[in-house]
């Protein structure tokens, strides 16, 4: 089989739109039912959303667990969420690959085993990709999306840079997890 991936020069919001035209264009050509979107303001699910409309694709859409800025409130705002609910699963959960373990090295120190694998994903094949795994994860366990192939779309901080064709695998089984194809990523790590 050949496929093309795209390279960003550099990681950042400025490839969004790029990011999820591809990742659509690889879903009809693959017949992949959901794309698993990491989205924290709603912005780039949104652009999601209206890309997919009309097509055979089932838009899910991963955010921050409540309290992960401020304690007691959500990243997104309600009226966004609605808009977001109408058209997509909306899955808001704590990170897979931090969560508890964060707290403890922040308050103790040292790192995890499930932060240095976090890390390794990140520092070896950019943040975007690390969300991508992060969040199929999340979307298999919160059930949003079945164990089968599905596109993730992920970045850092706001828009995204990196998509994938990912088998998921729920946090319990983290190594039966498979990434089938790099759809586009950036070149730049940091």
């Amino acid at each position: 089989m050949l496929s093309e991936i795209w390279y960003f020069e550099k990681p950042g919001k400025q490839n969004t739109e790029r990011t999820l035209e591809l990742a659509v264009k690889r879903a009809e050509e693959l017949g992949i039912r959901y794309i698993v979107v990491a989205s924290s303001t709603g912005e780039t699910a949104l652009k999601l959303i209206e890309l997919v409309e009309g097509k055979n694709i089932k838009p899910v859409v991963v955010t921050y667990h409540r309290g992960f800025y401020r304690e007691g409130e959500d990243s997104m705002d309600k009226s966004t969420e609605e808009r977001i609910r109408e058209k997509a699963i909306l899955v808001r959960q704590s990170h897979i690959l931090s969560g508890l373990e964060r707290s403890i090295s922040r308050k103790l120190g040292g790192a995890s085993r499930t932060e240095a694998i976090a890390e390794a994903l990140r520092s070896l094949f950019g943040h975007g990709l690390k969300v991508c795994v992060e969040i199929t994860i999340m979307a298999a366990d919160s059930g949003a999306i079945p164990i089968e192939e599905v596109i993730a779309v992920g970045g850092r901080a706001r828009g995204a840079d990196t998509a994938v064709v990912i088998r998921p695998a729920h946090m319990n089984n983290f190594f039966d997890m498979q990434i089938k194809e790099i759809i586009c990523i950036p070149r730049e790590k940091r």
